[in-house]
């Protein structure tokens, strides 16, 4: 586990050589971790799972083009959608930001303060800033209320960000968070998930979405070629170039 700290993402002979073990130990051992959920396997390695994740403030230090780039990209792809569930955290603050500017009538459901507030400064934009109990390092609420506020309404698509992609699907690190999430993407018929490449291969405490016809993930950098087949397969959709879109 120490040596996964410090390299997150690491192949079985690579472990059995800086332990100075087997490589069937290593394997055998791995698999002990992978069953209490305390990693996830992957094929020739292993990757350490996330169950906690940086307070908001302390994210929107990193990342910060990759994340204007990934924002970018997804207004253009946006649409002619009437209406969008969007999410919290440090991505979806950088895709407000440039949808701030978009020169028609649009109405934004969102549980993120941030959101909220960077959104209403256009007239255009209509938001409603869903009710519940404030998580106040992230910014934005949860619970019994916001959940109910939520099934009481349908759009055309949700936008959320991630703390960890893999071939599974999309996870978040935060249990109430991704309750939020996950209502919100069952109450819309598109999902686009917005998440930097720093996201792929790890898997966080609760899966919000899985790869499937109607998701979208929005990148910086092409997945790896294990994660992109996985894509491929379930029929997802992966944008990592303004130029560039696989399917």
């Amino acid at each position: 586990m120490n040596v996964l700290e410090v390299n997150p993402s690491i192949r079985v002979n690579e472990l059995a050589g800086e332990l100075g073990v087997s490589s069937e130990t290593v394997r055998r051992d791995l698999t002990e971790l992978d069953e209490t959920g305390r990693i996830k396997r992957t094929y020739g390695g292993a990757i350490r799972t996330s169950t906690f994740e940086p307070a908001l403030a302390e994210r929107l230090k990193l990342h910060i083009r990759a994340r204007e780039k990934i924002a970018r990209m997804a207004v253009e792809r946006v649409g002619d959608a009437h209406s969008l569930f969007i999410g919290g955290g440090a991505t979806m603050l950088h895709f407000a930001r440039a949808l701030h500017n978009i020169e028609r009538r649009l109405t934004v459901l969102t549980p993120a303060f941030s959101i909220a507030t960077e959104l209403s400064a256009n007239p255009l934009i209509e938001v409603m800033a869903l009710p519940g109990i404030v998580e106040p390092k992230e910014g934005l609420v949860y619970g019994g209320e916001t959940l109910k506020c939520i099934s009481q309404f349908r759009t055309p698509l949700a936008v959320v960000g991630a703390s960890g992609v893999d071939s599974e699907g999309v996870s978040e690190a935060l249990l109430n968070v991704a309750q939020v999430y996950s209502a919100m993407i069952k109450n819309s018929d598109q999902t686009m998930v917005l998440a930097d490449a720093s996201k792929f291969g790890s898997r966080s405490l609760q899966q919000i979405i899985g790869l499937q016809g109607n998701l979208c993930l929005v990148t910086d950098k092409a997945p790896d070629p294990i994660l992109h087949d996985a894509i491929r397969r379930s029929r997802a959709e992966v944008i990592f170039d303004p130029v560039e879109t696989e399917t």
